[in-house]
C-alpha cells in the first residue's frame, strides 16, 4: 500500500514538474516563414508562432549574425528551425543581403528607432515620456506657475512664464497638473498621484524666487498654480521585451486613461501593483472578469462564479505602488476592478 502511495505522489510530481516547464506551444497555423514588414511589432509577430507571446524569449534561437536578438527590422525574415529536435525561432534571413555584410575600414551605425517595437508606441508615447507618478508632498512643495507675459497663460513655443520657487538656471522643467489620487481599492494605502504633463520649460533667469521660463512645447493652456518638475533623466525602452513575471501577482485595474467605459485593445490603464510587488517593464499579465454572483436554487445561497481569462496586458511603466499597462488582447469587454495575474 505504502509502495503504491510512493509510485502515486511520484507520477504525480512528474506531471505537476512537466506542467510547470513545459516548452511554450506553437500556434496550430504558424507560419514556417514570415517577413517583417513595416508597422509590425515584437507582439503581433511573436503571436503569429505562439500560443503564449509573451514566452518569445524562450524560443528565440540566437543568430550569429544579429547583434541584439530583440532588434528586428522591416525585411527580415523570421522562420522555424530544429535545434536539438525541438523547435525555435530565429532570424533565417536579415533584410535585403540575407544577413551578409561586407565590411570595411568606417563606422557604420544602425538606427534603434527603426526597429520593430514590441509594442505600437503611439499609444503611450505621453506615458513614457511626460505623465508620471509622485507623492502629494512631492507636487506641493514643487515650484508653481505665477503668470505669463502680460498676465496672459495661454502659452505656445517661444513663449515666456513666470513661476515661484527653486530653480537649476539652465535647467529644463516640465510643468504638471495634479490629476487622480490613487487608492489600493482592498487595503485603502494611497498608492501616488497622477502628475499630468501640461508643458515643457527651459529656465532662462532666476530672480529671488521668481523663475523666467521659456516654454519649449505645451499641450494645453496653463494656468496658475501648476507645478514644476525637474524632467527625468531616462531611457525611454521601446525595444520592452515581453515576460512572465517572476512572482504571483494578483491586482486589479484601478483606472484607465480617457475614463472610457468599457477598456478594450490598446488602452492604457493604471494597476495597483509596482516595483514593491516585483514588477518590471515588459511584464505580461492575464486579466480576469469576476464571475459574478447567482443564488443556489436548492440551499438559496449566493455562490460567487470563478473569474474568466479575458485579456493580456504588458507593462511598460513602473513605479514603486502602480504601473501603467497597454491592453494588447481582450476577448470581451473589460472593465475597471478586473483582476490581473501572473499568466
Amino acid at each position: 500500500m505504502f509502495r503504491k502511495l510512493i509510485v502515486k505522489c511520484s507520477i504525480l510530481l512528474l506531471l505537476v514538474s512537466q506542467s510547470l516547464f513545459a516548452a511554450p506551444e506553437f500556434t496550430n497555423d504558424h507560419p514556417d516563414r514570415y517577413t517583417v514588414v513595416k508597422g509590425d511589432t515584437l507582439w503581433d509577430i511573436s503571436a503569429r508562432f505562439l500560443m503564449s507571446p509573451w514566452l518569445w524569449p524562450e524560443v528565440w534561437h540566437a543568430n550569429p549574425q544579429i547583434a541584439n536578438p530583440h532588434l528586428i527590422y522591416p525585411g527580415d525574415v523570421i522562420g522555424l528551425i530544429y535545434v536539438d529536435g525541438e523547435k525555435r525561432v530565429t532570424t533565417v534571413k536579415a533584410g535585403p543581403n540575407n544577413g551578409v555584410v561586407k565590411l570595411s575600414p568606417s563606422v557604420r551605425a544602425t538606427p534603434i528607432s527603426t526597429a520593430i517595437p514590441t509594442i505600437p508606441l503611439d499609444a503611450i508615447g505621453s506615458f513614457l515620456s511626460e505623465n508620471r507618478i509622485v507623492t502629494k508632498a512631492e507636487l506641493d512643495e514643487a515650484p508653481y506657475v505665477l503668470t505669463g507675459k502680460e498676465n496672459h497663460l495661454i502659452t505656445a513655443a517661444g513663449d515666456t512664464v513666470f513661476a515661484r520657487g527653486e530653480a537649476v538656471a539652465g535647467a529644463t522643467m516640465g510643468i504638471y497638473r495634479q490629476g487622480v489620487p490613487y487608492f489600493d481599492p482592498e487595503t485603502e494605502e494611497f498608492l501616488g498621484l497622477e502628475a499630468r504633463s501640461i508643458a515643457t520649460a527651459d529656465v532662462k533667469a532666476i530672480d529671488g524666487e521668481v523663475i523666467s521660463l521659456g516654454i519649449v512645447r505645451s499641450s494645453e493652456e496653463l494656468r496658475q498654480a501648476d507645478r514644476l518638475l525637474q524632467t527625468e533623466d531616462r531611457v525611454i525602452n521601446s525595444t520592452f521585451t515581453p515576460s512572465k513575471p517572476e512572482g504571483d501577482i494578483r491586482g486589479k485595474m484601478i483606472a484607465v486613461d480617457s475614463g472610457v467605459g468599457n477598456i478594450g485593445q490598446y488602452n492604457v490603464v493604471v494597476i495597483n501593483r509596482g516595483t514593491r510587488e516585483g514588477i518590471e517593464e515588459g511584464n505580461v499579465l492575464a486579466i480576469y472578469k469576476l464571475g459574478g454572483v447567482v443564488r443556489d436554487p436548492i440551499t438559496r445561497e449566493k455562490i460567487e462564479l470563478p473569474s474568466e481569462r479575458a485579456g493580456l496586458l504588458m507593462v511598460f511603466r513602473v513605479f514603486e505602488k502602480l504601473s501603467y499597462g497597454l491592453i494588447l488582447k481582450a476577448t470581451r469587454p473589460l472593465h475597471v476592478m478586473d483582476e490581473v495575474r501572473t499568466p
